[in-house]
C-alpha cells in the first residue's frame, strides 16, 4: 500500500541558554485565552493543567520582559484574562513566521522528495 509523504514542521523559539520560550503550545494557549477570555478555560480546552498554563505564560513573560495577559480576579462578575498588546504582537509575528517557513519548506520538500511517487517499489514485494 502506497503512503503519501507530508511535511510537518514545529517552530519553537529558544533563549541563548536553550530555554524554550515560545512555540505551538503557547501560541495555541494564547489563542484559546483570546477565545475563552480565561486562562483556566483556555487550559481546560487543551486538557492542560491550569498550573502548567501559568508556568508557560510566566516563562514567556520573563524571557520577553512583558506581560502577556491582563487578568482580573473573580468576584461578582467572575474573573478573566485578555491578551496584552505585546501578546497579540508576539502571536501575530509567530503565526506569520510559521506560515512563511511552512510555505518555503513545502516547496523545498516537493523539490527534494517529489520523485517519491515514482519509486520502483516492485523489489519489496
Amino acid at each position: 500500500m502506497d503512503k503519501e509523504l507530508h511535511l510537518k514542521l514545529t517552530i519553537r523559539l529558544f533563549t541563548d541558554d536553550n530555554q524554550r520560550c515560545f512555540g505551538p503550545g503557547i501560541a495555541t494557549l494564547l489563542e484559546r485565552v483570546r477565545e475563552h477570555r480565561s486562562l483556566r478555560a483556555a487550559a481546560a480546552s487543551m486538557e492542560m493543567a491550569y498550573s502548567k498554563a501559568w508556568r508557560i505564560i510566566r516563562t514567556a513573560e520573563e524571557v520577553f520582559g512583558c506581560k502577556l495577559l491582563d487578568s482580573t480576579i473573580g468576584g461578582h462578575h467572575g474573573g478573566g484574562a485578555v491578551l496584552t498588546a505585546e501578546a497579540e504582537r508576539l502571536l501575530a509575528a509567530y503565526r506569520a513566521y510559521q506560515t512563511d517557513v511552512e510555505r518555503y519548506a513545502q516547496g523545498k520538500f516537493e523539490e527534494a522528495f517529489g520523485f517519491y511517487r515514482e519509486l520502483d517499489r516492485h523489489l519489496l514485494n
